[in-house]
C-alpha cells in the first residue's frame, strides 16, 4: 500500500527550511488554538505574520460494503450552519498519533471500530493563516464498540447517516455540501475508488507536514 509513483517528483509540497523565525509571541491563548505573531527572514528582508497556532486534526472516511459513507450534520457556530461532516477531531492528546486519534474519534462519534485502515490524503486547511494540518483515513469493516466518552455541546445532536458515496459526490459538486474536509475527503475517496484504491497509503506513514509546521500546539 505504497501508493502511485508520480512522474514529476517536484510536484510536492516541501518544508521551507531556509526561512528562519527571529521572534515569536503568543497574542491570544485560546481554548483549542492560539494566535501567534512571528517575525522571520524572507529573501533579503524580514516579514511579520499573525496565524492560528493549531494542534492539527484527523478525519475518517468510513465506507461500508455498499459504498456508503458515514456522515452527519453538526452545528458550527462560526458559520451559523449545520453542515455535513465526516467523523473528525483534534490531535489534542499528547503522544497520540494520527491513526490512534482517528480510531478514537470514530468510536466517540459513531460508536464504531474498523478492521481496515488506510491513509487517504493530507491537507493544509488554510495555509495563509493557520498551522492546521489534517490527515484523512479510509476505514472499512465495522463493528460496534463500547466507550466511556460522553457527547456534549454540539455533539449531543449528532445522528450518523450512511450516504451513498456517489450521492455525496453529487452534493459536493452542485454546492449543497461546502465543509472543506468533507469536500476533499469525498472527492478523494471517489477518485481512489475509480483507481481501484491504488492511491491508498500506509496509515502509519510519516506525517512530515505536522512535524514541521510553525507554532507550539502541534509539538
Amino acid at each position: 500500500m505504497s501508493g502511485p509513483n508520480p512522474e514529476n517528483s517536484d510536484l510536492a509540497d516541501a518544508p521551507a527550511l531556509d526561512v528562519r523565525v527571529s521572534q515569536s509571541e503568543q497574542l491570544v491563548a485560546g481554548y483549542v488554538w492560539d494566535i501567534r505573531r512571528e517575525r522571520f527572514t524572507f529573501g533579503d528582508g524580514e516579514l511579520v505574520r499573525d496565524y492560528m497556532d493549531h494542534p492539527g486534526a484527523v478525519a475518517v472516511v468510513a465506507l461500508d460494503d455498499e459504498d456508503r459513507i458515514l456522515m452527519f450534520r453538526q452545528y458550527r457556530h462560526a458559520i451559523a450552519h449545520r453542515d455535513w461532516e465526516i467523523p473528525a477531531g483534534l490531535m489534542d492528546i499528547p503522544g497520540e498519533g494520527g491513526l490512534l486519534t482517528a480510531q478514537r474519534e470514530l468510536a466517540e462519534e459513531a460508536d464504531l471500530q474498523a478492521d481496515h485502515w488506510a491513509l487517504l490524503l493530507d491537507l493544509f486547511s488554510s495555509p495563509g493563516g493557520s498551522s492546521e494540518v489534517i490527515r484523512v483515513f479510509l476505514a472499512r469493516g465495522f463493528s460496534e464498540v463500547e466507550h466511556d466518552f460522553v457527547r456534549d455541546g454540539e455533539e449531543q445532536e449528532l445522528v450518523p447517516e450512511w450516504v451513498p458515496l456517489d450521492e455525496a459526490v453529487a452534493a459536493v459538486l452542485d454546492g449543497r455540501i461546502a465543509n472543506a474536509i468533507t469536500v476533499s475527503s469525498v472527492l478523494a475517496a471517489s477518485a481512489s475508488r475509480a483507481s481501484g484504491w491504488a492511491t491508498l497509503r500506509d496509515p502509519h506513514a510519516p506525517w512530515v507536514a505536522r512535524d514541521t509546521v510553525r507554532g507550539e500546539r502541534s509539538k
